[in-house]
């Protein structure tokens, strides 16, 4: 049980310093979307991140209202799209239209940012992966709500030190 200490000191906490929750992410995994055509790939995306993600903001914002605290950014997270373009994407430029979707999904639904234009290169790197990581800067530079990752350092070092090879 909540006692009357508590509620003042978290009261202090927003203030006098600011408390706020940084992120709330919703997780929504593609692998159902996949398919080998880019333009039914890149629709079942979109509707999939639409229908599953819209009421985020809102019940982010519920969750303000109730609890008094704010939350700073509104996020979903998906699966590396590395794998989820793998069987239709042939260039950068493919993986560059899933970003692109990605992005208006992202607006749709009104989020800060979504995470997953990625790559799992952690033990060696499949074409799509090659792919997707030569399309970021094009992808980056033609979205605002697009975040990437995959760990640069590790490919540095397997690239660097010749302990692997992409598989195209």
């Amino acid at each position: 049980m909540i006692n009357l200490f508590e509620v003042k000191e978290t009261n202090e906490m927003i203030e006098k310093e600011n408390l706020d929750v940084r992120t709330i992410t919703l997780g929504i995994s593609l692998l159902d979307c996949i398919d080998s055509n880019l333009d039914k790939l890149n629709r079942k995306i979109y509707d999939k991140i639409t229908t599953t993600a819209r009421n985020l903001v809102s019940v982010g914002e519920e969750i303000e209202g109730e609890f008094g605290i704010p939350i700073v950014n509104k996020r979903i997270s998906v699966t590396p799209i590395a794998l989820v373009g793998a069987a239709a994407c042939r260039t950068p430029e493919d993986f560059v239209t899933i970003a692109q979707t990605l992005d208006r999904a992202a607006k749709e639904v009104g989020v800060n940012f979504l995470g997953g234009y990625s790559a799992l290169v952690s033990k060696g790197m499949t074409t799509a992966d090659e792919l997707l990581i030569r399309s970021i800067p094009q992808a980056l530079a033609g979205t605002d709500f697009v975040c990437r990752s995959h760990q640069p350092w590790l490919y540095q070092n397997r690239y660097q030190h010749g302990c692997c090879q992409t598989d195209g």
